[in-house]
């Protein structure tokens, strides 16, 4: 039974990802939509990066986390959708195993970075609101430095546990992923073996990774909201809840989706579901981030204007 896993498991040289309808022409309507929401996203998170860069009024903890935001989700719709569009052009939507383990570490990677991103980000705003005075001195440069640091490092050890206990079991043919790319719930389907372990595994990675950082936004958020309670004027407190409106958006955007993908128990997996849940909060999530920011951001609009050459720069 042993070698018959192992023959089983280096027999596996590529997988084919089912991906969405087959019908030629939704998949060119497929095609041109997922592109065109590629491309925007990327040149408005790229867009929200040069202004951070150019801009020394953006030079603070707040927008050195945003801009980290955006380099992520730029890196995080690339590890997905290019090759999503290319396997609606061609009809042959294969995935080698070794690509197939590289775009799963590097999805979770990121994915998770951005979770720790939405706690670190939440953090920011608490002290900004709550201690105004000691911002600069407890979100000083070398420490936001190595709260990023230590985002990255979390990134990495858990996306490497996740994939190396995803790969090492055997697979057996069909080697059909029904998703548009390489995740954790889709690929364990084709497992020929017992996957008990890696769906506790999975739920416990799923509480550390996303129920403990929700935990810390929704702590920070509490003691913002009583600070802002206690704000006299009106206008003080209508203008520190927009700072945190744009956070919370994003964060329910990005967490709802991944918390079902994640932490549903493996009896409950629908896979048009959670291809659906998969675009939310990888593509959709990405693409409204940077207008969500902008739009709602007095400061990034100003940036935006003076860049243009629209508006004087301030002596």
């Amino acid at each position: 039974m042993q070698s018959l896993s192992k023959e089983n498991h280096s027999s596996v040289s590529e997988f084919i990802l089912l991906g969405f309808s087959s019908e030629s022409q939704i998949r060119m309507a497929l095609f041109t939509f997922f592109l065109f929401l590629y491309l925007i996203t990327l040149l408005g998170n790229g867009l929200i990066v040069t202004l951070i860069y150019l801009d020394t009024h953006l030079h603070t903890p707040m927008y050195f986390f945003l801009s980290i935001l955006s380099l992520v989700d730029m890196s995080y719709v690339t590890t997905t959708v290019p090759q999503m569009l290319v396997n609606l052009v061609y009809p042959r939507r294969t995935i080698s195993w070794g690509a197939c383990v590289a775009q799963m570490f590097i999805f979770l990677v990121l994915g998770i970075a951005e979770c720790v991103l939405y706690a670190i980000m939440a953090y920011d705003r608490y002290i900004a609101i709550c201690f105004p005075l000691h911002y600069t001195l407890l979100l000083s440069g070398p420490i936001c430095v190595k709260m990023v640091t230590v985002c990255w490092s979390i990134s990495i050890a858990g996306a490497l546990i996740y994939t190396v206990f995803t790969m090492r079991l055997p697979y057996c043919g069909p080697y059909k992923i029904n998703h548009f790319f390489c995740e954790v719930p889709a690929v364990l389907k084709l497992a020929c073996s017992d996957t008990t372990f890696n769906d506790r595994l999975d739920f416990i990675l799923g509480f550390i990774l996303l129920l403990v950082p929700l935990s810390f936004i929704l702590a920070s958020y509490i003691c913002i909201f009583a600070s802002i309670l206690r704000i006299r004027s009106s206008q003080g407190r209508l203008k520190s809840f927009s700072t945190c409106a744009s956070h919370i958006t994003v964060v329910t955007m990005f967490y709802g989706p991944a918390m079902i993908m994640y932490m549903r128990p493996s009896s409950w997996y629908n896979p048009e579901r959670e291809k659906k849940l998969a675009l939310f909060y990888n593509v959709v999530s990405a693409f409204l981030n940077p207008i969500i920011y902008s739009l709602r951001n007095k400061d990034v609009k100003r940036a935006f204007l003076k860049v243009l050459g629209q508006v004087r720069a301030p002596e």
